[in-house]
């Protein structure tokens, strides 16, 4: 290009767009608000680099979160290469499948040199790269890569995928861990415990409260009252003795139910503990029935060691000397009724392993800290959890798979323990640029770190009030702290949307500034529009269905497309009577949750669900305590990020933006929303009161049809003759 137009290139920039890519500063930060243009500067900033600076297509490092990302910014690479504007057109022809636009992407991407020499990849397909070409020293250089099938697989690594999922492999570790009898009596028992019987939620939660009194499940699947009596029941099964629970007796003079009958040893048993009625009537039929009755007491539970010696004394000495005192146990029968709460269990392995590794804590160090919470389930979790996780790591190793998570962490200490190889990707890349850095976590941050000297520019794009991923182990203080991460960096705002009309971008402004934890930022919208945003309270479901499917009808009426068109939630399953009433309908609305919108836009946004509390928006969940071992949740944070997520799903919307609600339960975030920028509309309540229709003269009570008062003849009003 001639440097006038390299010029050109630059005019269509604003002020803040252009001093970000003109910038020669070495730690520089695009805070980008909603529809700002922050792919538009980090492309013109890859292109200025290329056409006005020399730099060689080679020496820039492009790292994107997804694949999507990663073809879109070459999609708009080429666009810009293409003078005949046929790839263009190619990218939006409806009838071309997308096995033929990834094709046609390759062939034009190897067309362009100066594209082709780029290095524009996610951080998994480069950590990757870096391992499948210099990691052996690391690990095995022919690794496979292990994920589950819910990952959408990126091209360059879907070749080289393991012959196993992460599920699979937990749960046959899980199941070889079972073959010793302790290991896999005390997962049982976890299981019956709190993901069948939810002990721990008892004396909080009424319904998990049995109407018979008896909460505890043993070993064999019987309901017992007591944790004491579970434990005695849990004994007689790991030895192989058959007993009855609470057997009818009557001995002489009434029927009652004695705790434990042991038939081979011709014995019964009676647990006492503070809670237990006098047994001396009981006690005085056993006598004149000759009876043999041992009683436990709740004391002795304190002492697992004790009550077990007890139990040995009191029932093995009774029972004959050829009795068999081992069981063979096996997983499989052991579990029959259980798999799907296995599989809970083994998911919630894959959920930790993953948080362990973005985190970097060892594996002991979290057992060794859940060891001293405060609760048994916590604590009796890690006991089981971290034997199948430290298997989990060794196998991987031995089978020579990497998960996503192993990619970065194996690459970063590469980087670390071999300082040629360090050297050899410093040398190389002498600007990193990173798209949507809100999403950075840990392992991430410390890989970038390892990629910089001096001389690097590192230019990272991103808006923190779009932070959205801290579930999967994303740190919004990496942005939001930029400057204490990375010394002597710069911040560069850009705070005029083109996206969003006035009343969209004002009201999403005044939502976020409830939050305390972020970067201050005046965004403007540069398009004005009379149309404000329409709040709408219905009374029930149905009424709101109703108000989205006629508004829907009338926007296609007016010309829109399907497409111009979004729904938006914060669970599936708010959607789904729209879905089927709008199916039903024969119209088809994009619809999607908000995490999965992030960077789209359209027309007209509706956002349906916005009421307070339980499966609303916003939706606090304050995860199982087992999660907080490893990452303290904070409650103040986790309600900055769902307002994070509302002010997302606001900007989505370019025109017109409809935010359904529930009459009487509207969510808080509405209520952040000034009023001038809304409309509040509804179907009115019916008074519950009838209108009385009185003389005006006499004041007699009137039917609604007369026409004058049959009591002094005053013509009542509005009627006529």
């Amino acid at each position: 290009m001639q440097p006038t137009e390299t010029k050109t290139n630059l005019s269509s920039l604003n002020d803040k767009q252009r001093e970000a890519v003109i910038s020669e500063d070495k730690r520089l930060l695009v805070l980008a608000g909603a529809g700002s243009g922050k792919t538009k500067t980090l492309l013109q900033k890859l292109i200025y680099l290329i056409e006005e600076k020399g730099i060689s297509p080679s020496s820039i490092l492009a790292i994107t979160f997804t694949k999507n990302a990663t073809n879109e910014m070459i999609d708009r690479l080429i666009i810009s290469a293409d003078q005949t504007g046929e790839y263009e057109k190619l990218l939006f022809d409806k009838r071309l499948s997308k096995t033929d636009k990834d094709k046609e992407r390759f062939q034009q991407q190897r067309k362009y040199k100066w594209i082709d020499g780029l290095t524009v990849r996610t951080f998994h397909s480069f950590c990757y790269s870096i391992l499948r070409n210099y990691g052996v020293n690391e690990f095995d250089n022919k690794f496979r890569i292990i994920g589950d099938e819910k990952k959408d697989e990126e091209d360059e690594l879907s070749k080289h995928v393991a012959p196993e999922t992460v599920f699979e492999v937990v749960h046959k570790l899980l199941i070889e861990q079972c073959e010793g009898t302790e290991y896999l009596l005390r997962l049982k028992r976890y299981i019956l415990d709190y993901i069948i019987d939810k002990i721990h939620l008892k004396k909080t939660d009424g319904k998990y409260l049995p109407k018979d009194g008896k909460y505890f499940t043993t070993l064999d699947g019987t309901k017992v009252r007591s944790k004491s009596e579970q434990f005695i029941a849990d004994w007689f099964y790991r030895h192989s003795i058959k007993y009855e629970y609470e057997p009818l007796l009557n001995v002489k003079d009434f029927d009652f139910h004695p705790d434990f009958y042991i038939p081979d040893a011709n014995l019964y048993i009676e647990h006492v503990s503070d809670k237990s009625f006098s047994t001396k009537d009981k006690e005085e039929q056993f006598q004149k029935g000759n009876l043999l009755l041992v009683k436990t007491y709740e004391s002795m539970t304190k002492d697992s060691a004790l009550f077990n010696h007890t139990l040995d004394k009191v029932v093995k000495n009774r029972l004959p000397s050829n009795y068999h005192r081992t069981i063979a146990l096996t997983y499989k029968e052991e579990f029959n009724s259980y798999h799907e709460d296995v599989k809970d269990f083994v998911t919630q392995i894959m959920r930790i392993t993953d948080m362990i590794k973005v985190e970097n804590i060892d594996f002991d160090l979290v057992l060794e800290n859940a060891r001293k919470d405060q609760h048994e389930r916590v604590r009796n979790y890690y006991e089981l959890a971290i034997p199948i996780v430290k298997k989990y790591v060794h196998y991987c190793t031995d089978k020579s798979y990497l998960d996503f998570n192993d990619l970065i962490s194996r690459s970063t200490s590469l980087f670390q323990n071999h300082e040629d190889i360090a050297n050899k990707y410093k040398s190389k890349y002498q600007y990193i640029l990173v798209d949507e850095f809100q999403d950075v976590n840990n392992l991430q941050v410390d890989l970038i770190k390892l990629l910089l000297t001096d001389q690097t520019q590192l230019f990272c794009v991103g808006d923190d009030w779009q932070s959205i991923y801290g579930f999967r182990g994303s740190n919004v203080s990496y942005i939001v702290d930029f400057e204490n991460h990375f010394a002597n960096s710069k911040i560069i705002k850009l705070n005029l949307n083109y996206r969003s009309t006035q009343n969209i971008v004002g009201a999403s402004n005044e939502v976020i500034k409830h939050n305390k934890f972020k970067v201050e930022k005046d965004i403007q919208a540069s398009k004005k529009s009379e149309h404000k945003i329409v709040v709408y309270s219905g009374s029930t479901q149905d009424e709101n269905i109703q108000f989205c499917f006629d508004k829907v009808k009338e926007l296609l009426e007016d010309g829109l497309s399907n497409d111009d068109i979004l729904f938006l939630y914060r669970r599936s399953k708010m959607y789904s009577p729209y879905f089927f009433r709008f199916k039903n309908e024969g119209i088809r609305v994009q619809s999607k949750t908000i995490h999965a919108a992030k960077g789209l836009e359209a027309k007209v946004v509706f956002i349906i669900g916005l009421t307070e509390g339980n499966g609303g928006f916003p939706d606090i969940w304050l995860e199982d305590r087992i999660f907080q071992v490893i990452k303290k949740a904070n409650h103040d944070l986790l309600m900055e990020e769902e307002r994070r997520l509302f002010y997302v799903a606001i900007t989505r919307a370019k025109d017109k933006l409809f935010l359904i609600t529930e009459k009487g339960n509207e969510s808080s975030f509405l209520k952040e929303i000034p009023e001038t920028f809304t409309v509040k509309t509804s179907i009115p309540i019916k008074s519950v009161v009838e209108k009385v229709i009185t003389c005006q003269k006499c004041y007699s009570q009137l039917e609604k049809l007369w026409m004058a008062c049959p009591y002094c003849g005053e013509k009542v009003n509005g009627q006529t003759e």
